[in-house]
């Protein structure tokens, strides 16, 4: 199953889960109150949240698949 993965979906997986969560729920349209809620965060930091998130995303799809 791990071959038929995308390399975005596992980047995602290899992210911490809030950081996941949150980026998937934001694609999925989910409104940010929610999504502080899930995460337990103040919406203040929901935007340095994401800023981390893809930043770590996109370190992960750069990573050797060694995992």
């Amino acid at each position: 199953m791990a071959e038929e993965l995308s390399q975005h979906e596992r980047a995602l997986r290899a992210l911490p889960l809030p950081y996941s969560l949150a980026l998937r729920l934001r694609d999925a349209g989910v409104a940010a109150d929610v999504i502080c809620q899930y995460i337990n965060v103040e919406q203040a930091a929901l935007d340095g949240l994401y800023r981390m998130a893809e930043a770590k995303l996109v370190a992960a799809q750069h990573a050797p698949n060694d995992r």
